[in-house]
């Protein structure tokens, strides 16, 4: 028995190592910035929390019998991607390019990363820090997605379309605009945080999710407000202040750009929260909150993939102008159309997205970062045409991919909840659980 016991163990041991070599682990060199590590490690932490702000932004937004399952799928997503990313999402997204499309499996299981410095990405981190990043923007990614199709999926078939999504749609995309070797990176394509990668990418997604599903029982002739207008204000607040490590924490260092990418952010996105309240003043002759959060959270999207190439006016342009856009998404362009995108999540991270990595070709500028390049309005008009190649580039690849994911997942499993089970609630027929007691 203890002979056995010892086989085992060794073999365990050998398997182990062959995935994970102990010299990845031990291997620590000089290069590494302590300041840096400490910036980006703490940057993915302000990143993660992100994802529970969003729970809380689109769980005030629902109705109250719908809260829990919107907190639980912004919760799975954050175990689910987690272990994934660890397994091959990395890898894939990150690892030796194949083509430029995608990363190979070299990676899988964190193989051959560890505490050293990546040599593909030139970082003064530790390959982990870089990783642990890049992860958490893969776990907000598809958490965006919920707010298309809030109120009426399926648990099970949400989690099967979240992981193929990540797969097949999250893990290329990065892979062009981001990874060593990227086609689109090679192209020239900027994208500081992720207007490409997350926002677009997630956005269309969103419209997509909204159309196949379908919509709500009785919308929009029976429509509900949202259930707890402080929980979206206490989201969008906790979104703000993760941002910084979203937007700031992508120069993946303690450095002058950081602080630049810093001041962008926080510009649009009082920009964005301002236009909206504009906009609801002169409409409705009255702002409201959920308007200015709204806003910000616009603001947010479309500056992320400018701010580590804009200065602060090109900032406010670019974050009042997401407003002006959302706004005409969520009031106009939904209704003509007729999808209902529950939370509007293509109004804001979709429409916001796209004129964000086009307005990042209109104002970009070297001057803000050497590395980057002049945009339209600082003398090169190429680099808005090589940012709209990459903009229709993900939303043709983001529409096509989520369509068949969807169509598969509703074939095999199904999507959408029976219109009993919608008209009880989520949280009851999803999770046995509710949201709030009522005491006789």
């Amino acid at each position: 028995m203890i002979t056995a016991k010892k086989k085992i163990m060794t073999m365990a041991a050998a398997l182990l190592a062959a995935v994970w070599p102990a010299a990845a682990l031990a291997q620590e060199e000089q290069s590494i910035s302590a300041g840096d590590t400490a910036f980006v490690l703490t940057s993915a932490a302000m990143v993660l929390f992100m994802t529970v702000g969003l729970g809380f932004f689109y769980g005030g937004l629902v109705r109250r019998k719908n809260i829990l399952s919107v907190l639980m799928q912004c919760m799975f997503m954050m175990c689910l991607i987690s272990v994934i990313w660890v397994l091959y999402g990395y890898s894939l997204a990150f690892g030796p390019s194949v083509g430029g499309f995608i990363g190979s499996l070299d990676w899988a299981g964190l193989k051959g990363v560890g505490l050293a410095p990546s040599d593909s990405y030139g970082t003064t981190v530790p390959h982990f820090a870089f990783m642990t990043f890049q992860g958490m923007f893969a776990i907000i990614t598809p958490a965006l997605i919920v707010g298309a199709f809030a109120e009426r999926m399926r648990f099970a078939g949400f989690v099967v379309f979240s992981i193929l999504w990540v797969t097949f749609i999250y893990a290329p995309v990065c892979h062009w605009v981001w990874g060593s070797g990227g086609f689109l990176l090679g192209m020239g394509a900027l994208d500081f945080a992720g207007g490409t990668v997350v926002h677009i990418n997630a956005g269309i997604a969103a419209v997509v999710t909204a159309v196949v599903l379908g919509k709500r029982s009785g919308y929009p002739e029976r429509t509900s407000s949202p259930h707890h207008i402080p929980f979206v204000v206490l989201g969008a607040g906790i979104l703000w202040f993760g941002w910084f490590g979203f937007n700031a924490g992508s120069a993946l260092g303690a450095n002058g750009l950081a602080a630049g990418a810093f001041v962008a952010t926080n510009t649009a996105a009082a920009a964005g929260g301002l236009a909206w309240a504009v906009i609801e003043w002169i409409r409705d002759k009255k702002p409201t909150s959920i308007g200015v959060a709204t806003g910000v959270v616009a603001g947010l999207v479309a500056i992320t993939p400018a701010a580590g190439f804009v200065g602060p006016v090109s900032a406010i342009l670019i974050g009042a102008g997401s407003s002006v856009i959302g706004f005409i998404g969520v009031a106009f362009l939904k209704p003509r159309f007729g999808y209902d995108d529950s939370l509007d999540a293509f109004g804001v991270h979709g429409l916001g997205g796209i004129w964000g990595a086009l307005a990042t070709g209109l104002f970009a500028s070297t001057a803000v970062n050497p590395n980057g390049a002049d945009g339209l309005f600082f003398g090169n008009a190429a680099q808005f045409g090589i940012q709209a190649v990459s903009v229709a580039v993900t939303i043709v690849y983001a529409l096509i991919g989520t369509f068949i994911i969807c169509k598969v997942v509703n074939a095999v499993i199904g999507l959408r909840v029976s219109a009993e089970e919608e008209r009880i609630g989520l949280d009851l027929t999803q999770h046995h659980e509710s949201g709030y007691t009522v005491l006789d």
